[in-house]
């Protein structure tokens, strides 16, 4: 192809064409059969801005898609290349460029994973909070994408809160950068950056961003505590708030999904840890600060959950067993939840968000539609990702055979359905997966007439619609071909 040639001039071997080098960029965590896998017809390791400047500009020229990827842990097909072309692998990117001690900042190249980001905070006694599980490969551009969820978020919330500033390379090949550089906050121009966060590669290519560090916590201490409702695990959090304390991070698991999270229990036991029949949820609360004030927090805690009928799990393995699978991820050998649990069959989720005071009811409305679909339930966690108060991101799971079409084919619809009651409940579809191309169909369900404005954005930065086509709308509808 002419383009490659072209790019080959150019980037040298920073281009990959052979099959082995392009198939591993077809797929990512996301249940989908072998014809859904899409490797992309040509891949760009990237060292620099203008790698990736290059690349756009030979792209734009003949209308060739360009998507953009890290560590390709997404649960939906975000950065899956559906329309072939050119695959940027932003992982190649990943150098710390400066660590701003005085300031509390760092900025870094796209693909330095999030892990990466603490790691070079940790000898100033700095760290960058937004840590999910997928920390070890999950790169900053792709967090910033999704704007994913995080094991902290009930303080330090998502990198729509932690991100200052960001470079990138729009569909035209021209460099922006959006963001108020190392400030916390501006009231000039239009919000850029907070555009660009969630908005899946579909405007750019993100190569460079500036976020906050925060000081690393003296102390810091799990517990895990049972309640007979959701809504009760609900009204609990909302009281601690009301009492001034203010939690490091909370999660809300239904009694299914604490299974997930202790496979290395089972593993080493030979059965499920033992949870009485009437707990209807078990909320895991993490506080973090200097060792006193974190000792005041607990007492304090204690004692409001046992004025609420909640009780403390006592047997501290399983909380540890949690906390490993969440956040330390140091697992015996081979006994960890992934890729061990999923032999069979693989997760998949619905993120939707909704209104605090509706989560017991959208779990009925998950365990009443996965049943509906023939589903195999894995169980909810409602994440807590908004700082200082009660605000959901919500992971409704299944156990998928992706082997299965049928299954896979029941699954998306699963995944429709949940996104469209979650609007039906004054919520959203979509917490930290972001829209992909499962969405799209139903895309202006949530949006209305404020889809036709994301739209002409959407052709504002990517005239020509390569950047990620196929993702929050179709590329025909962008052209002004469909129909």
């Amino acid at each position: 192809m002419e383009y490659i040639e072209e790019l080959k001039a150019v980037l040298g071997d920073k281009v990959l064409t052979e099959n082995f080098e392009r198939f591993i960029f077809g797929a990512d965590w996301s249940p989908r059969t072998q014809k859904e896998i899409f490797p992309p017809d040509v891949v760009i390791c990237p060292r620099c801005t203008e790698d990736v400047v290059e690349t756009v500009k030979i792209a734009y020229k003949h209308g060739i898609p360009v998507t953009a990827g890290g560590g390709l842990t997404g649960m939906a097909g975000g950065a899956v290349p559906i329309h072939g072309g050119i695959y940027i692998d932003g992982a190649c990117m990943n150098k710390i460029m400066e660590v701003d001690v005085a300031n509390q900042t760092i900025r870094t190249q796209s693909g330095a994973t999030l892990q990466e980001l603490v790691d070079a905070g940790k000898p100033h006694g700095l760290w960058f909070p937004v840590l999910p599980e997928s920390k070890w490969s999950c790169t900053i551009a792709s967090a910033i994408a999704c704007d994913n969820d995080s094991t902290f978020g009930m303080k330090y919330g998502k990198p729509l809160n932690q991100v200052l500033s960001i470079e990138m390379v729009t569909g035209k090949g021209e460099i922006i950068e959006a963001g108020h550089r190392k400030a916390r906050f501006s009231a000039s121009g239009y919000k850029l950056k907070d555009l660009i966060i969630g908005s899946e590669g579909t405007l750019g290519v993100i190569t460079a961003a500036t976020v906050k560090l925060e000081p690393v916590p003296e102390h810091r201490h799990v517990d895990m505590i049972i309640f007979d409702s959701m809504g009760k695990a609900v009204d609990y959090l909302n009281n601690i708030l009301k009492a001034g304390l203010i939690p490091e991070g909370a999660h809300i698991n239904c009694k299914r999904r604490l299974k997930f999270y202790t496979h290395a229990y089972k593993e080493k036991h030979g059965h499920d840890p033992e949870i009485p029949e009437w707990a209807g949820s078990l909320l895991a609360i993490i506080f973090a600060g200097d060792k006193d004030v974190v000792d005041f927090s607990l007492k304090k805690a204690y004692a409001m959950a046992d004025e609420m009928g909640g009780q403390l799990i006592q047997e501290r393995e399983i909380i540890d067993n949690w906390w490993i699978s969440k956040h330390t991820l140091d697992f015996p050998a081979f006994k960890q939840k992934w890729p061990a649990s999923q032999k069979v069959k693989k997760f998949g989720a619905a993120d939707p968000g909704i209104p605090m005071g509706r989560l017991e009811e959208y779990y009925d409305i998950f365990v009443e539609t996965a049943e509906k679909y023939e589903l195999d339930i894995l169980g909810m966690n409602a994440y807590l990702e908004h700082p200082g108060s009660i605000g959901f991101s919500l992971s409704c799971a299944l156990f998928v055979n992706y082997r299965d079409q049928d299954e896979v084919d029941r699954f998306r619809k699963y995944f429709e359905e949940m996104s469209k009651r979650a609007v039906d409940l004054e919520g959203t579809m979509s917490t930290y997966m972001s829209d992909t191309d499962l969405k799209v169909p139903y895309f202006e369900y949530e949006h209305g007439l404020g889809a036709e404005y994301m739209l002409e954005i959407k052709r504002l930065f990517d005239p020509k619609c390569i950047m990620n086509p196929g993702k929050k709308f179709t590329r025909e509808k962008v052209l002004g071909k469909e129909g």
